[in-house]
């Protein structure tokens, strides 16, 4: 064979990879462009259209031109109008909420004396039927003894919520739980959680509000709480890097993202300010933070010396909660006995 017939061939072959791989990459691209003009395009009657005329534009290029540079040049654009379009999408504070966040918890810190204002204490009936009590609640940071951790399962051993708790001995327990801030008529969904569907809420709560209601009112739900080896400086820095995302948030809103500014993505960036602003070194269980307590327990994070296993069954407070339910002293009540945890 010629070698110029070779050496044509080979570029053939090679034109036909990349426009290939080209294709490949497009696919994956534009599922994701569908989902989102279905999930955030504002004019809910033209979602579905839009989403259908999309997918069925791209496809129609790519079928149309052969996968040839003219059709996979369109089909890059029309993805890059979407992505320009929802990168344009803007966050708010001015929603017709739900009741529980309905209100943005906000701080001033003068010195040692900190003030939280829009501190959620919900008197709970039911899951669903609840009155929201916005308070103001005062601590002093040279009370400020450690950081516990709650984590909440609903099914999969993979995936949880976790809830940071801060310890002001004396003055009580802030909790401080990073969740989606639904609107009226919204429910949570994982998928959506991927768009710019939800907004993002730093909930401020005592414990009886948001772990009482993991534990005593939504069923399925199992609760373990942690005491971590965070030191009282360490704590201070994490708490008040909190509090300064959440002012900044009051007046700034975020979007929610389950894959980049979750609730245990933030968690890992407010511990990386107690460490001189170095990054907490990544791990998977960061992501399926179900698995995010054994990750803690490697790197040495939990209190009690005990076998993983062992720590993790003693660390199931649902029992202990809902014996405790209402009472004044449900935070001494669900830590009382477990590993960690001084007496």
């Amino acid at each position: 064979m010629p070698a110029s017939v070779q050496v044509k061939g080979r570029r053939t072959w090679g034109r036909t990879l990349t426009r290939g791989l080209a294709a490949i990459i497009l696919l994956p691209l534009t599922a994701w462009a569908t989902a989102a003009l279905y999930f955030d395009l504002p004019a809910g009657n033209w979602r579905v259209p839009a989403a259908v005329v999309f997918a069925l534009l791209v496809l129609s290029l790519l079928v149309i031109f052969r996968a040839r540079p003219r059709g996979l040049g369109l089909a890059g654009i029309a993805f890059t109008c979407v992505l320009m379009w929802w990168l344009s999408l803007r966050p708010s504070n001015d929603r017709d909420w739900q009741p529980d966040v309905s209100q943005t918890a906000w701080a001033d810190i003068n010195g040692d004396e900190v003030t939280i204002h829009n501190f959620r204490n919900c008197e709970y009936r039911s899951e669903t039927d609840y009155t929201p009590h916005w308070e103001t609640r005062s601590a002093n940071l040279s009370q400020l003894r450690g950081v516990d951790v709650f984590l909440t399962y609903w099914g999969s051993p993979w995936i949880a919520h976790p809830v940071v708790s801060f310890d002001f001995g004396g003055q009580g327990h802030v909790a401080m739980s990073v969740e989606t801030r639904k609107e009226m008529g919204e429910a949570y969904s994982a998928i959506r959680g991927f768009f710019r569907y939800y907004e993002l809420i730093y909930t401020i709560a005592d414990e009886r509000d948001v772990v009482r209601l993991r534990t005593n009112y939504r069923h399925g739900e199992e609760v373990y709480l942690y005491h971590t080896t965070t030191s009282p400086e360490q704590a201070r820095i994490i708490f008040l890097d909190y509090l300064k995302r959440a002012n900044r948030m009051r007046n700034h809103a975020e979007w929610y993202n389950a894959l980049t500014n979750n609730c245990t993505t933030n968690i890992a960036y407010h511990v990386a300010q107690a460490r001189a602003g170095k990054s907490v070194r990544w791990d998977w269980r960061i992501l399926l933070n179900g698995k995010s307590d054994e990750m803690m327990y490697e790197r040495g994070d939990l209190a009690g010396d005990l076998p993983f296993t062992e720590l993790k069954h003693k660390a199931h407070i649902n029992p202990a909660a809902q014996a405790a339910d209402a009472a004044p002293d449900f935070s001494r009540r669900v830590r009382e006995g477990r590993p960690g945890f001084g007496q």
